[in-house]
């Protein structure tokens, strides 16, 4: 088995598009967490994949409400990302968003909202892979922000 040191090196060179994933806890406070273990599931229906580390502050919020937004960031928000990266106790203060039907925070002027409801969660190692499907996609232009060997980079045209 490989070390944690070497997992990390190794899937780092695997470059990855950077959302910040949003929701409510049962008691109505808002949480939201950089992610960048995201992928596509399904055509039909339209399913995505999140991986939530179980310990992060967020994760009981992903178990208690079945609704969340994804939210693919833009190559000039880098901001967004280090600020849902970070433990302060108000990550949406000072951030442009909405709440959607459901009461779930939505980003504004991001690249993509996907607003999802949860069809499955399967526990595996020290993350909870929650699948869900996408409700309602708003797409705007832009290039995504990307993220490879512990880096942000932008895509050249």
């Amino acid at each position: 088995m490989i070390s944690k040191d070497e997992f990390r090196r190794a899937l780092g060179c695997f470059a990855s598009g950077v959302t910040v994933i949003t929701t409510k806890d049962a008691s109505g406070h808002r949480h939201g967490i950089t992610v960048s273990a995201f992928c596509s599931v399904s055509l039909a229906p339209p399913l995505i994949l999140i991986c939530i580390d179980k310990y992060t502050g967020s994760h009981h919020a992903f178990e208690e409400n079945e609704c969340f937004a994804v939210n693919i960031l833009r190559e000039d928000q880098q901001y967004y990302s280090d600020r849902f990266a970070s433990h302060l106790d108000d990550k949406f203060d000072g951030i442009a968003f909405d709440e959607n039907a459901d009461g779930i925070p939505v980003l504004k002027d991001v690249l993509v909202n996907l607003e999802c409801r949860r069809v499955n969660a399967h526990d595996n190692g020290d993350h909870t892979i929650f699948v869900g499907e996408i409700e309602r996609a708003t797409v705007t232009d832009g290039n995504p922000l990307v993220y490879s060997q512990g880096n942000y980079h932008q895509l050249r045209n």
